[in-house]
């Protein structure tokens, strides 16, 4: 349900299911064959953004037989911007429906300062949005915001 890719969907993925266990005291540990079963996505894709998860720091793994990921930081550190970043360019510009030589060089386009809105909102909404949201979070459980019990309202794709 984001607007990204699939490499930083994934990510967001495997992140998430690594905050819903996280457990400071026990360190558990979850392989990438884990992850994407829980996921229901492919393991080479879930093992391939797990290592740039781990080469930006945001997880820890070991290797061989009992081994596995964990989140390198308390999950209130680490934001979905922190995630996305990784896989997605982050430009100040947003391209212009009608090609890249329209805004800028003449007058804007009539959706300009609605997309940048947009933008502006879905970057707001990545840099406020930490991980610890998804902490002890299990399947079936209604989706709350982290500061009361309400219901959150569902986001239009974008």
């Amino acid at each position: 349900m984001t607007p990204y890719g699939k490499t930083a969907q994934t990510a967001i993925a495997a992140i998430s299911r690594l905050a819903e266990m996280y457990d400071p005291v026990k360190r558990v540990k979850l392989n990438s064959a884990e992850i994407a079963e829980n996921r229901k996505m492919p393991q080479p894709v879930v093992a391939k953004v797990l290592t740039i998860l781990s080469q930006a720091g945001l997880v820890n793994g070991s290797p061989g037989p009992g081994g596995g990921y964990w989140l390198a930081r308390n999950p209130e550190m680490v934001t979905l911007y922190d995630v996305v970043s990784l896989f997605e360019r982050q430009e100040e510009n947003v391209s212009c429906p009608f090609g890249p030589h329209y805004c800028g060089t003449g007058p804007h386009c009539p959706m300009h300062f609605d997309l940048l809105k947009v933008r502006e909102q879905m970057i707001s909404f990545l840099r406020g949005c930490s991980l610890a949201r998804f902490v002890g979070w299990k399947p079936g459980q209604p989706a709350t915001d982290s500061h009361s019990t309400r219901q959150l309202p569902i986001l239009p794709m974008i």
